[in-house]
C-alpha cells in the first residue's frame, strides 16, 4: 500500500497530519501522526481467534515516550527506557477507557494498542494526540470496532476554551479536560479545575466535542483511501438461543425480587443472586452440566443486569432499597491513629478509607523526570486498593494501573485547594479497607479530612461523590443515581466522579457506556451531584470545622529564609562543608535552593532550640555588616600596621593601630595582640569604593580624660621642611646597593 495521508486543521491554524502505508505495515494497522514537531507511531494487532474460554475483551493500551524523542538520556545506571511511568500509564488509561466499550461484545481476541512518542518539541502536548492516533490505527486494519473515537485537552485560557494547548498555555488554564468521544456520543472525560460551575464544564465538552467530529471524519476518509472499510469475519461466541430463552424465563422473576427485597448487605444480595444461577444449574441434566454451565453463566448475567435496571426504571428501588437521590449513611472520624501528622477515617455505606498525613522538608519532594516533565512535587496522593478491602482471598501485588488512575483524581481534587505558601512537603496515603461504591471519592473526602487534622491550612474542604445513570433507549427513560454501588456501577450506562467546594467543581472523571446520551442528562447529573456534595461537606465540617490550630507535637517544625543569591555558595561551603557541619552541631535539616535570583533556606527541626541553633549559625553567614555595631571576632593575622580580624564568617577588617587603643603604641607587640586570640570590636567604616572594613577597639574603651584628638594641619598649612633635608629628587642610595635615581638593578651588591 502506497503511503496515504489526511491533514486536520485547528482553529489557531496548526495542522495534524495523519500517514499510514510507510511505517509498521505488517501490524493489522499503523499510524504515523505528526503535529508540529510532535510524532506518534501507533500500532494495533489482535489476534485472529479468541482464546478458549475467554468471554471478555483482552485490550491491553500500552503509551510510551522515547527519551531520545526530546533529546535525552535516560536516569539510572541502564539508560534505557524502563517500566512505564505513572505519566504514561494515566494516558494509556485514557485511551483505553474510550476504545474497550466500542468493541463488539462478542469480539474476544486479544488486541494490542501501542502508542510510542518518538519525537517532541516540547510545546504541543502528546498525550492529547495519542487517543487520536490510537483509533486511526484501527480505522486502517480490518479489526471490527465501533469507532472512530479521537481524544483532545480543552483548556480555558484568558477566558476562552483551547483544543489541545500547548504547555505553555496550560499554566495559565483555570480550566483543562481530556475529552473522548465517537463523531454522535461524549465516552469519557477526565480533568481538573478551579471551582468550576456546572454550566462552564458543560460548555468545555460542547467545545471538545465539536473539535472532535472533525477527527472522526478525517479517520473515515483516511480509512476510505486506505480501503479498510470491510472489517474482518469472526466467531468468538457459541450462542444456544433456546437455553439464553429458557433461563431468562425461569430467572427473570426471582432476580427481580432479589433486586427489590433492597437489602443493604452486598454479600446477601451476591449470595442470593448466586444461588438463583447455581439452582439453575442443578436443575440440568447431568451429562449437560459441564457443557452448559459457561453459557448458563453468561446468560444470567444478562437475566440479572436487566432485572437491577428494571426495577430502578419502573419501581424507582435501587438494590440497596435507597431512593435514586440518597445518599448512604456516612460516619467519619479524625486523629484517628496517633503516629501520623494527620489521619482520618470517612465511611460512606460499605466504602471504608483510612487516611493519612505525613509531613516533611524538602528533601522529601518527588522528583519527576520524565522525558517531557522534569521538576519536583511537593504535593503527594497515594491510594491502595488491597484484595480484602471488596473480601476477596488474593495476595497484595505492587500498584496497579487502576490505583495509579484512582489516586491521580484524588490527588487532582485535593491539590488545587493545597495551600500555595505551605512550608512542608505533604504527602496523603488512602489505604481503602472496604469498598463497595466509589473509593477515590471516598480518598477524597478522607484525605480532606485527615489534611484538616493535620492542620494544612487547605483553601477549601472538598468531597467527591460518585453518580451513576440507567437509560431504556426504547421507552426513554432513565434515572440519575447518586452514590452508586458497585453492581450499579458494573450493570449501569455511566459512572460519573465529581469532587468540589461549595463554590465549584475541582476535578471530575466519567466514563459513558451508552450512546445517545445528552447533555440534559449530563446536566440533570451534575447538578443532582452538586447536591450530594454539599450534603457530604456538611458532614465532614461537622467533624472538623476548621484546621488544627497548631501542627501535632512531633511535627518537624520549619522555618524559611530568604538570603542573597551571591550568599548561597558560603552557607553551602566547599564540597558542602558548611551546611553539614550547621547541620551536625545544630541537629537540625537544612536545605537551600535557588528561587527567582534568591536562596531559599528550609531548616527543619523536632524542637525549637535545634531550629534556634541552626538559625544563628546561618545568620552569621549570611548577615550584612553593619557600621557602628559590634562583633566579637579572632585575630587572623598580624601585621607591622596592625592585625587583620575576622569580625563574621568569611569577613576580615583592618584594625589599625591606632584604633587598639587610645595610648599611643609604637609597635604591634606593645599591643598585646596575637594571632587567634578572641576580641571585641566594633566597625567604624565601610569603603563604599573598595568594601573593605575599618575597625575599632578603642572605641568600645572610655577615652581618656583630657584627651584631645591629634589635629593635622592642612596641606598648604605644613611647616617648611628642616634645614639638611635631601631634596625630592635625592634620596641617597639603597639598602640593596642600588641607587635610587638611576633605577640600578635590585640584585646588585
Amino acid at each position: 500500500m502506497n503511503p496515504i495521508k489526511k491533514t486536520i486543521e485547528l482553529a489557531d491554524g496548526r495542522v495534524i497530519t495523519l500517514e499510514t502505508g510507510k511505517l509498521a505495515k505488517q501490524a493489522d494497522g499503523a499510524v504515523e501522526l505528526r503535529m508540529g514537531n510532535t510524532m506518534l507511531l501507533a500500532t494495533v494487532v489482535s489476534a485472529k481467534e479468541a482464546g478458549e474460554g475467554v468471554d471478555f475483551m483482552p485490550l491491553q493500551v500500552e503509551y510510551k515516550e522515547k527519551f531520545s524523542s526530546a533529546g535525552r538520556f535516560p536516569g539510572g545506571f541502564l539508560k534505557r527506557e524502563g517500566r512505564a511511568s505513572d505519566y504514561e500509564v494515566l494516558t494509556a488509561r485514557l485511551v483505553d477507557r474510550v476504545l474497550r466499550p466500542l468493541f463488539p461484545d462478542n469480539y474476544h481476541a486479544d488486541t494490542f494498542v501501542n502508542i510510542t512518542m518518538y519525537s517532541s518539541d516540547g510545546v504541543d502536548m502528546p498525550d492529547a494526540l495519542a487517543g487520536l492516533a490510537a483509533s486511526a490505527a484501527i480505522a486502517v486494519s480490518d479489526i471490527p470496532f465501533n469507532g472512530p473515537i479521537s481524544e483532545v485537552r480543552v483548556a480555558r485560557v484568558d477566558g476562552q476554551f483551547v483544543i489541545n494547548p500547548t504547555f505553555e498555555q496550560l499554566e495559565r488554564a483555570d480550566m483543562e479536560l481530556m475529552v473522548g468521544a465517537t463523531y454522535d456520543n461524549i465516552m469519557m472525560v477526565e480533568g481538573e479545575m478551579n471551582e468550576v460551575s456546572e454550566a462552564d464544564l458543560l460548555a468545555a465538552l460542547k467545545a471538545a466535542h465539536a473539535a472532535i467530529k472533525e477527527q472522526c471524519k478525517a479517520q473515515i476518509e483516511l480509512a476510505e483511501l486506505a480501503g479498510k472499510t470491510v472489517k474482518r469475519e469472526y466467531c468468538h461466541e457459541v450462542n444456544d438461543e433456546e437455553l439464553r430463552a429458557d433461563v431468562k424465563a425461569k430467572c427473570y422473576d426471582k432476580a427481580y425480587a432479589i433486586a427489590k427485597a433492597g437489602c443493604a448487605d452486598k454479600h446477601w444480595r451476591q449470595d442470593s443472586f448466586d444461588a438463583i444461577c447455581d439452582e439453575y444449574i442443578e436443575s440440568l441434566p447431568e451429562e449437560e452440566r459441564d457443557e452448559k454451565t459457561p453459557l448458563v453463566k453468561r446468560y444470567y448475567h444478562d437475566v440479572e443486569k436487566e432485572a437491577v435496571r428494571r426495577c430502578i426504571l419502573d419501581e424507582g428501588i435501587r438494590l440497596d432499597g435507597r431512593k435514586t437521590t440518597e445518599i448512604r449513611p456516612i460516619w467519619c472520624e479524625v486523629d484517628y491513629i496517633p503516629g501520623p501528622h494527620g489521619s482520618a477515617v470517612f465511611t460512606r455505606g460499605e466504602t471504608q478509607s483510612l487516611s493519612t498525613v505525613t509531613l516533611g522538608t524538602k528533601l522529601d519532594e518527588k522528583i519527576l523526570d520524565d522525558v517531557l516533565n522534569q521538576g519536583r512535587e511537593r504535593f503527594l496522593l497515594h491510594y491502595n486498593f488491597p484484595p480484602f478491602s471488596t473480601g476477596e482471598a488474593k495476595p497484595v501485588r505492587g500498584v496497579g494501573r487502576r490505583e495509579i488512575g484512582h489516586g491521580n483524581l484524588a490527588h487532582r481534587a485535593l491539590k488545587r485547594m493545597f495551600p500555595d505558601d505551605f512550608p512542608y512537603v505533604c504527602r496523603v496515603v488512602s489505604d481503602i479497607l472496604e469498598s463497595n461504591g466509589s473509593s477515590s471519592m471516598a480518598t477524597v473526602c478522607a484525605g480532606t479530612l485527615a489534611l484538616l487534622d493535620a492542620g494544612v491550612k487547605m483553601k477549601k474542604p472538598v468531597s467527591g461523590i460518585a453518580m451513576g445513570l440507567i437509560t431504556d433507549t426504547e421507552s426513554d427513560k432513565y434515572a440519575v443515581l447518586s452514590d452508586i454501588l458497585g453492581d450499579e456501577d458494573h450493570l449501569g450506562d455511566m459512572d460519573f466522579k465529581v469532587t468540589g467546594t461549595v463554590d465549584g467543581i475541582t476535578a471530575t472523571q466519567m466514563d459513558i457506556k451508552c450512546d445517545g446520551l445528552s447533555y440534559e442528562i449530563l446536566e440533570k447529573a451534575l447538578l443532582q451531584a452538586r447536591d450530594g456534595r454539599l450534603h457530604i461537606l456538611e458532614i465532614i465540617n461537622q467533624t472538623i470545622p476548621a484546621p488544627r490550630e497548631d501542627y501535632k507535637a512531633h511535627v518537624p517544625r520549619i522555618v524559611t529564609l530568604t538570603i542573597p543569591k551571591e550568599l548561597i555558595g558560603a552557607v553551602i561551603g566547599p564540597g558542602g562543608k558548611i551546611i553539614q557541619g550547621i547541620q551536625e552541631a545544630s541537629g537540625a535539616t537544612v536545605s537551600i535552593d535557588e528561587i527567582d535570583d534568591h536562596g531559599y533556606i528550609e531548616v527543619a527541626a523536632a524542637n525549637k532550640a535545634s531550629i534556634d541553633k541552626a538559625l544563628e549559625m546561618i545568620n552569621a553567614i549570611t548577615e550584612l555588616p553593619e557600621e557602628g555595631k559590634t562583633y566579637k571576632g579572632k585575630v587572623v593575622n598580624m601585621m607591622d600596621f596592625g592585625a587583620f580580624v575576622q569580625f563574621m564568617p568569611n569577613r576580615d577588617g583592618l584594625l589599625h593601630i591606632s584604633e587598639i587603643s587610645w595610648e599611643r603604641l609604637d609597635n604591634m607587640e606593645a599591643s598585646g595582640l596575637k594571632e587567634g586570640d578572641e576580641v571585641e570590636v566594633k566597625l567604624i567604616e565601610i569603603d563604599k569604593k573598595t568594601g573593605k572594613y575599618r575597625l575599632s577597639m578603642r572605641a568600645l574603651q572610655p577615652k581618656p580624660e583630657g584627651w584631645v584628638e591629634p589635629q593635622r594641619a592642612p596641606r598648604g598649612e605644613r611647616p617648611a621642611r628642616r634645614d639638611g633635608d635631601r631634596p625630592r629628587g635625592d634620596r641617597g642610595p639603597r639598602r640593596d646597593g642600588g641607587n635610587r635615581n638611576n633605577g640600578g638593578n635590585k640584585f646588585e651588591k
